[in-house]
């Protein structure tokens, strides 16, 4: 009896001692430190990054809702881009650098409408933003240019400058 005891005991012990392990965090996706919902900006740029035309000049969006989130793959190399039909109706799978918390394409598909979509320069900015309510957030920023956008020519600039903070759910950052 004594035996079955012990080994009963060393059972439960190894139970004990796998479950207790945490290798990841079970509901974050793998490009968890680039998703999010975003509450950003937009304003034209020349080839330069010099702002063009501002907010009341551009669309007249002022401060609307991105999503950068997985893939149903879920690796850590891709991510989704969607404005929600904001800036321009795109949403794109853009190649993703999570170490260094980037993300850029060229000619990416659009899945919203048949068009080619380019971001340059994404980045996620740790705790750099600074919301309406004075709080510190992350910063996404990216420019993005769509091939059927004839705004640009008729007007100047090159493409848009897309910046702004990770939602944080304050009414006050609405």
């Amino acid at each position: 009896m004594k035996k079955y005891l012990i080994i009963l005991f060393a059972a439960v012990l190894a139970v004990g001692f796998t479950s207790c392990e945490k290798d990841t965090d079970p509901g974050a996706t793998a490009v968890a430190p680039l998703a999010g919902h975003w509450t950003v900006t937009a304003v034209a740029i020349d080839h330069s990054g010099k702002v063009i035309f501002e907010d009341a000049d551009l669309f007249g969006l002022g401060r609307f809702q991105i999503d950068t989130y997985n893939t149903s793959a879920n690796t850590n190399d891709t991510i989704w881009v969607n404005d929600n039909k904001k800036l321009w109706d795109f949403k794109v799978k853009v190649k993703a650098d999570i170490n260094n918390l980037a993300f850029a394409g060229n000619d990416l598909q659009n899945r919203s409408y048949d068009s080619k979509v380019t971001i340059e320069g994404g980045k996620i900015l740790k705790g750099v933003a600074t919301t309406p309510s004075g709080m510190p957030a992350d910063s996404i920023v990216f420019t993005v240019t769509f091939d059927d956008d004839t705004n640009p020519a008729k007007n100047g600039y090159y493409g848009y400058r897309v910046a702004g903070f990770r939602y944080t759910g304050f009414e006050a950052d609405n």
